[in-house]
């Protein structure tokens, strides 16, 4: 009897194990239509896909979605339309989406090796408000960049420039004698670009950003364009330039509200912001994530016309984000912009309730509309001028939206907190608040950056920050920035903890740009440096750490650092080479301003 009874309750453990159980749910996109190299858009196959998993899907499952290697295409027209506020993009609402997920838990997207391309004006690819959710094996290109791609073909200081578009842009010369790219629902005309060197595809030496004045454009015999009104001696005939406008509506992937999520081997061809970017999320690693050149293994790949450009800003961007952020084994090149960028934002005080109250504002015009706090988030305030920490730290309490109903789309946040706010902080000075709860740890490791625009990495977090075993070749500003800002991008905060080792830095610095004083530079943006008592960045004893590394340089700077406590720069090897002339203003090795406990050793 007892026997039988022991029989039954393992049959009842075994059925409930089997109820209980998470069903993994296979869905393969060729049984619904989406064929790899079909030119058929499937924008809207692709959505009703989703419909289908959402109605199926039972709390526990696990989702996979499976695609094939091939081109897949993605339109506007099918496409989800969506509102989302982009940190560091334009505002511009709604937004169509390519392949939208939200509200996922548990979901593998496997391209299996797909090329996904998009047309027209898109958001490739949107995760939202999920968790533990994987992308991988796939890349993203768009059928006709924004950007204009062309080669310099004459330049005469009388007559002006003559050049030849790329044979995959689309251009015209317009009713008023202007060039111009346009594609499916969008046209540009650019204004500014970028130098490269036809065989290397690196940005041409000491060049920087240049414009391009076509006005009065007119086509030649010879199928090239005449821009009289264009002249730079800096082009030589043979240079690649780039051509490129203001705008950065989406990036190529964006992340909002995610938790646990990983990238793993894709590679962005082209966005017209970011390639990826990523708000309000805890916890990211990317695996071989690229934003990268066509290489010869991709089908669209042309060696006639091959591109020196991947996105037209940032390769990755993490705005307000906590927990970790892993980026290891990367490559980053021919961005417009930075490798990787990790910041939170600083709202400024525009108005004081009481002594527990304040409104808080975004104030850079692309970074707002996105949730910025919550109750119990830690807080600190700091005085704009001088970069300087006011009082002591605070917590959250209640925070609602000021100037909407809503978080979504709002810019200005009503706070209350927990202690009494100094009674200086009000909207009469000049202050802002920090979050400290959305502030991640960073590794940044095994990654290859070069032949990029501006700067390399940029980090702007108190947490634990380890860069270490990457190469960054020819990125033609600074290196590695440690910034901090509440004056213009009011992008936090102090760097706390930062190891930078074993790096390898061949020829930084070709160019000129903001904040490139240094291979590696510690520059926040502090208005009035003469007033300040206290220091931004470190606070004790190594709190940033250089060593191990190797500098390979044709010039003088190596390390910036201003207002810094707490320094150390040793066992680092500084070669130097002569690929260019020296032409930095900056002619002194190391540069200090305003430091203090200090360690320099090569």
């Amino acid at each position: 009897m007892n026997k039988q009874k022991g029989l039954y309750l393992l049959l009842g453990l075994l059925l409930t194990s089997v109820v209980c159980a998470q069903e993994i749910r296979v869905y393969d996109v060729a049984d619904f239509g989406m064929k790899a190299n079909s030119s058929k858009n499937i924008s809207a196959t692709w959505q009703s896909l989703l419909k289908k998993i959402n109605i199926e899907y039972e709390t526990g499952d696990s989702i996979v979605i499976r695609f094939h290697p091939g081109t897949y295409h993605f339109h506007e027209k099918g496409a989800a339309i969506k509102k989302y506020y982009i940190s560091n993009h334009d505002q511009d609402n709604p937004k169509k989406v390519g392949i939208s997920l939200e509200g996922m838990k548990h979901l593998t997207l496997d391209g299996g090796g797909a090329s996904f391309v998009f047309h027209g004006r898109m958001l490739p690819i949107s995760l939202v408000h999920s968790e533990n959710c994987v992308l991988k094996n796939f890349s993203i290109d768009f059928a006709n960049p924004h950007i204009a791609q062309v080669e310099i073909v004459k330049n005469d200081p009388e007559q002006g420039i003559t050049f030849r578009p790329a044979p995959w842009v689309k251009y015209r010369i317009a009713k008023d004698s202007v060039f111009e790219a346009y594609g499916d629902g969008w046209t540009v005309r650019h204004s500014w670009g970028i130098p490269f060197e036809k065989d290397t595809k690196r940005i041409v030496y000491n060049a920087g950003d240049r414009g391009c004045n076509t006005k009065g454009a007119s086509l030649t015999s010879d199928g090239c364009v005449l821009a009289p009104n264009w002249k730079d001696s800096k082009l030589l005939p043979g240079t690649i330039f780039v051509m490129r406008g203001w705008g950065r509506p989406t990036p190529g992937i964006f992340l909002s509200h995610d938790l646990n999520t990983r990238l793993e081997n894709i590679q962005v061809h082209y966005a017209e912001g970011m390639g990826l970017l990523a708000q309000v999320c805890e916890n990211i690693t990317l695996e071989k994530f690229r934003v990268c050149l066509k290489g010869e293994e991709d089908p669209r790949y042309s060696p006639r016309s091959p591109r020196y450009f991947t996105t037209q800003a940032d390769a990755t961007h993490f705005s307000g984000c906590k927990g970790k952020i892993i980026s290891c084994n990367g490559l980053y090149e021919g961005m417009m912009d930075d490798a990787i960028n990790v910041h939170g934002t600083y709202l400024k005080v525009i108005g004081r309730k009481d002594e527990h109250t304040l409104v808080g504002r975004y104030m850079h015009d692309q970074s707002w509309g996105f949730e910025w706090g919550r109750t119990g988030d830690e807080v600190q305030f700091i005085r704009s001028t001088t970069m300087e920490l006011i009082g002591t730290k605070n917590k959250i309490t209640a925070i609602t939206p000021y100037d909407k109903d809503c978080i979504e789309g709002a810019r200005e946040f009503l706070i209350s907190f927990e202690k009494p706010v100094e009674a200086c902080i009000d909207e009469k000075g000049s202050f802002g608040i920090e979050n400290l709860t959305w502030s991640p740890e960073v590794l940044f490791s095994g990654n290859l950056i070069r032949n990029n625009r501006a700067r390399g990495a940029l980090f702007s977090t108190p947490r634990e920050t380890i860069v270490e075993n990457n190469t960054f070749d020819h990125t033609s500003g600074t290196a590695i920035l440690l910034c901090g800002d509440c004056n213009g991008w009011f992008e936090t905060g102090a760097c706390r903890n930062v190891q930078i080792r074993n790096n390898h830095f061949i020829n930084a610095l070709t160019s000129m740009y903001q904040f490139t004083n240094a291979v590696i530079s510690i520059y926040p943006e502090i208005p009035e440096l003469e007033k300040q008592q206290a220091y931004f960045h470190g606070g004790k004893e190594g709190g940033i750490v250089i060593e191990n590394n190797v500098f390979d340089t044709f010039d003088a700077p190596i390390l910036y650092a201003k207002s810094v406590d707490g320094l150390v720069f040793r066992n680092n090897t500084i070669k130097t080479n002569t690929e260019y002339p020296p032409f930095h203003f900056n002619r002194n090795r190391f540069g200090l301003e305003k430091v203090n406990r200090v360690s320099i050793s090569e």
